[in-house]
């Protein structure tokens, strides 16, 4: 039997996924978190194979728990099940350290398929994130501006483009206004951008965050 965490901020959702886990025979949901501190407490106090993590949860961001994870329970397997669609997510989840990564949008069967998968060890990732993560393995290979930020400023960046205030950001991940300002100032450095305007720009150009969403 494959047993089964999950961690979502939304009810809804983890009942959703409760009931998808709940028609396999093989599976079942032995816990559930709705923010980072209680992730950490299952991931100490509780006896399961699989962590089904979202990205976007108060307190710590996904990025970040995916990593404290591995220092814990460094066998432990992780699904990434986001509602970003964009390959930079899926990238930097499988390199934090996830075993697969799946968008909210997919179908009930690929959940399913890619908990047995990572359970027996495998990963589960699309072939456009596989191609990506192949590239970045090449020696020689020219990475996008974007490519250079933390997890964090990544985050920070892809609200900013999805029309966010620096406030909400704030709010949004806990922190202050003057954090999440230094973020903004040092992700535009990195990237050689003069301005928010600027910043939108590059993302859509390059299809990134959610810029082409507004």
């Amino acid at each position: 039997m494959i047993r089964i965490v999950i961690a979502d901020d939304h009810a809804i959702v983890r009942e959703g996924l409760k009931r998808i886990v709940a028609l396999a025979d093989d599976m079942e949901v032995v816990g559930e978190a709705a923010d980072g501190t209680e992730v950490m407490q299952r991931v100490r106090e509780s006896v399961f194979e699989v962590l089904v993590l979202d990205l976007s949860m108060p307190g710590r961001s996904g990025m970040e728990l995916i990593k404290l994870v591995h220092v814990e329970r460094p066998k432990l397997r992780i699904l990434v099940l986001s509602m970003h669609q964009e390959l930079q997510y899926a990238v930097r989840a499988i390199k934090a350290g996830a075993n697969g990564y799946l968008t909210k949008e997919s179908a009930p069967d690929q959940l399913v398929q890619a908990l047995r998968r990572i359970a027996a060890g495998g990963a589960y990732v699309s072939a456009e994130v596989a191609e990506q993560l192949a590239l970045g393995a090449m020696p020689g290979g020219v990475a996008a501006a974007h490519e250079s930020l933390s997890d964090r400023e990544f985050e920070v960046f892809s609200l900013i483009v999805a029309g966010h205030s620096v406030t909400n950001i704030a709010a949004r991940l806990n922190l202050s206004v003057k954090t999440i300002s230094t973020h903004k100032t040092n992700l535009m450095h990195k990237m050689g951008l003069q301005n928010q305007s600027e910043l939108i720009r590059y993302a859509i150009k390059n299809e990134v965050g959610d810029a082409l969403d507004l």
